[in-house]
């Protein structure tokens, strides 16, 4: 077996359990957009266009809230800034792509082929290029195609779905599921410390704005713990 072919077998193995969240996360995501008014075509587009889970239900959720849509707007960038985040930390590994699959990677950057694919790059960084883009799509092919259709089968079923299937609870075990992993510095125990304290004290500011300060006030806090983490081995 060539190495890139066994590097993209090791990527769909080492995402496949997020499968089990993925699916009933895109369902709610179906659901929830049929609810706010959006048409099958609104849901999908959303989905796949700007395929990105927690953005996608903060600007629907607002969107049914009548909320400005520079708020929307600015909301769900805050909430997408940890993507950059994912492609400086991943600049590393794949940086080297050709600039047509650097963007089709960036497309397919999300946080399940992220996490799976840095807590392979970390582990075994000696892998070449090719190892490393055949692991990250094979990461791919486990998250983004079920997320099309579990959206999709959502937003066909709309209310059908019983209340009882409690489909919700695939959002926070996902995030718990890909963070509790990615935890392993200081400066990311901060930066995850301050963003759920901020965003539980600023709850009552409209709109989930809130969040937008929580995010950057956690940003900042994990650079400053960084840097001082830096000054501290040098000296």
């Amino acid at each position: 077996m060539s190495t890139r072919r066994s590097a993209f077998l090791r990527g769909l193995w080492a995402a496949t359990p997020f499968s089990l969240v993925i699916a009933p996360f895109g369902l709610l995501f179906g659901v929830v957009g049929t609810e706010a008014g959006l048409d099958i075509v609104e849901v999908m587009g959303f989905s796949i266009i700007v395929i990105a889970g927690a953005a996608q239900f903060a600007a629907v959720q607002m969107m049914a809230d009548h909320a400005p849509t520079l708020i929307i707007l600015a909301t769900s960038l805050a909430v997408n800034l940890r993507m950059a985040m994912y492609s400086a930390s991943l600049t590393p590994h794949l940086g080297r792509a050709p600039a047509g699959l650097r963007a089709l990677i960036a497309y397919c950057l999300v946080d399940q082929t992220y996490t799976a694919s840095m807590i392979e790059f970390d582990r075994a960084p000696q892998q070449s290029l090719g190892e490393k883009i055949a692991f990250f799509f094979g990461t791919v092919l486990p998250v983004c195609p079920l997320w099309y259709g579990s959206t999709y089968v959502g937003a066909r079923l709309g209310t059908k779905i019983p209340p009882e299937f409690a489909l919700d609870f695939a959002v926070p075990i996902t995030f718990l599921a890909m963070i509790a992993p990615l935890l392993r510095t200081p400066a990311h125990i901060a930066a995850a410390g301050v963003s759920v304290a901020l965003s539980l004290v600023l709850d009552f500011m409209p709109y989930n704005s809130g969040l937008l300060v929580a995010a950057v006030t956690a940003m900042v806090t994990g650079a400053q713990v960084e840097a001082w983490t830096e000054r501290r081995r040098a000296a």
